[in-house]
């Protein structure tokens, strides 16, 4: 059974703020990766194409995590924890929204054996 979590973390900058929000973000990435845990950790920037021209945030984190508890430590470090409060939830910060979800890959019922 896989006890992998998948977060998208999407991130709407301030107009004229998008670059640094970027930026900022990929300063979390190589703390990130020295995690045991962390499987994958990237964030991307939205990008012109006529084959995918949905909407969404301009800004999207995409993790894997090798496990939920795991995940969550993650999420409790000050590192992290500094960046929402700078970024995120302070009145003068670079981000207007975030929106940040996990997901499994189990599906519903699965019947995993035991060993």
């Amino acid at each position: 059974m896989s006890e992998k979590i998948y977060c998208v973390a999407g991130f709407k900058p301030k107009p004229g703020k998008e670059e640094a929000v970027f930026k900022a973000l990929q300063s979390l990435e190589p703390n990130a990766h020295r995690e045991d845990a962390c499987i994958h950790y990237t964030v991307t920037r939205q990008i012109d194409n006529p084959f995918a021209q949905g909407t969404g945030y301009p800004i999207v984190f995409h993790e894997i995590w090798a496990s939920r508890e795991e995940f969550e430590a993650h999420c409790q470090r000050k590192e992290i924890q500094d960046f929402f409060a700078q970024h995120v939830e302070a009145p003068d910060g670079d981000i207007e929204d975030a929106n940040v979800c996990v997901y499994t890959d189990e599906p519903w019922n699965f019947d995993a054996p035991k060993v």
